[in-house]
């Protein structure tokens, strides 16, 4: 079998978890003795455009005649047996599905985020959950009904909070609703939780073409179920990650021996900063931005994780890291968590947005002996996100569409 694996990079600037899984799953095929062949894009391209390839870009996104050449070409010289695409916002465009198509190559999709219908592609607005362009009121193939897609994004501006960046997305998504794009020229498509996969039906995918097979880790670190006296918090410092939620919980204990440690970086940091400085909150240290192996051994020597996220997450591969890592995890009740923690088994769920919850999940493990957990979340790591286990389901999928 050769697979065609196509991805567009996201800036240097702002890298995703998107780029990780894309070279993973390479790397995962290729030690399995699958030949692959790659094409990709890397969005860094836009700065160097000048002002005609600026405002050329809205309508690549929509449709790029550029891809779509070169990939008949690529397919024609390579003959793959299946084209599996990560991402293919901004440069690589729904042309490319067509491309394939119109060689024969079936085409599989992992849906990383919710970006065919939603503009900011997180069904997040102005820090909170939204779903206003899923309604159940509209016909998942009504024409008309889609519309919302474009006024939403210019009654809220849903990317960068920006009308002008949002209307060119959501007209995008428009076009290919209404060309049918991602009902016909895509075989299948890969969620990566039952919930995704929920949403996206919800949305008008066929509930027959999805199909769901979690992220995994590769090399995952050996578990270490002791501890030293921290917590951590793993991640985008923003609001909807709900750091701000865990600063106040925190707060609400006044345990001046138990440490939570934040790795990670983002647009609130600073004022996340001055806020812990100011209010004399002691025992939250801000640690920035570290590269992924110091990040996992702080993680291992860490009693748990805290993910008090306010809105949805599609696949956190911190969570998956501290279930290898040997810890449990806290989490809010919201989306893929009650899905992915088992409440009691390998973690604690607490209400989403309920500081005073979070503050008694995080007290509970502060007091109790949670290495039980760690060894239960070891375990589940080992049966659902092992290098072994995630190329069976891959290939089983290539299996059925090929």
């Amino acid at each position: 079998m050769k697979v065609l694996i196509v991805h567009n990079f996201y800036q240097s600037a702002s890298p995703s978890g998107e780029d990780i899984v894309f070279k993973n799953e390479v790397e995962l095929l290729r030690r399995n003795g699958i030949k692959v062949i790659t094409y990709t894009k890397h969005n860094d391209e836009i700065k160097e455009y000048g002002l005609l390839g600026k405002l050329y870009l809205p309508f690549r996104s929509i449709w790029s005649v550029k891809t779509n050449e070169e990939l008949k070409k690529l397919i024609k010289k390579e003959k793959p047996n299946i084209a599996h695409f990560h991402n293919i916002w901004y440069l690589i465009s729904s042309s490319a599905y067509y491309a394939c198509k119109d060689m024969g190559i079936p085409v599989v999709q992992t849906l990383h985020n919710f970006r065919i219908f939603c503009a900011n592609g997180l069904l997040i607005r102005n820090g909170n959950v939204c779903e206003e362009c899923i309604s159940k009121t509209v016909n998942r193939l009504e024409v008309i009904g889609r519309l919302k897609l474009i006024k939403n994004a210019l009654k809220y501006g849903c990317y960068r909070d920006s009308r002008l960046h949002s209307l060119p997305i959501a007209f995008t998504e428009y076009f290919h609703w209404a060309k049918k794009t991602w009902i016909n020229k895509v075989d299948a498509y890969i969620a990566l939780t039952e919930f995704g996969k929920n949403k996206f039906i919800e949305a008008g995918l066929p509930a027959e073409k999805i199909f769901v097979k979690p992220n995994f880790l590769p090399n995952p670190p050996e578990p270490n179920y002791s501890h030293q006296n921290y917590a951590c918090f793993l991640g985008r410092i923003s609001k909807e990650k709900g750091l701000g939620l865990l600063i106040e919980a925190f707060k609400l204990l006044r345990n001046s021996q138990f440490k939570i440690k934040i790795i990670g970086d983002g647009p609130l940091k600073n004022y996340f900063e001055e806020k812990v400085k100011k209010e004399g909150i002691n025992g939250i240290e801000f640690l920035g931005r570290k590269e992924h192996l110091e990040s996992m051994e702080i993680l291992k020597n860490a009693k748990f994780l805290i993910l008090p996220s306010i809105c949805y997450e599609m696949f956190p591969m911190t969570l998956i890291e501290a279930f290898a890592c040997g810890k449990p995890v806290v989490a809010s009740n919201l989306g893929v968590f009650s899905e992915l923690v088992q409440n009691g088994k390998t973690g604690l769920l607490f209400e989403a947005g309920n500081i005073e919850d979070l503050a008694e999940k995080i007290k509970w493990m502060i007091e109790n002996d949670c290495s039980e957990m760690g060894k239960n979340a070891r375990k589940l790591f080992e049966e659902r996100y092992s290098e072994k286990k995630n190329f069976e389901i891959l290939i089983e999928i290539y299996n059925i569409i090929n």
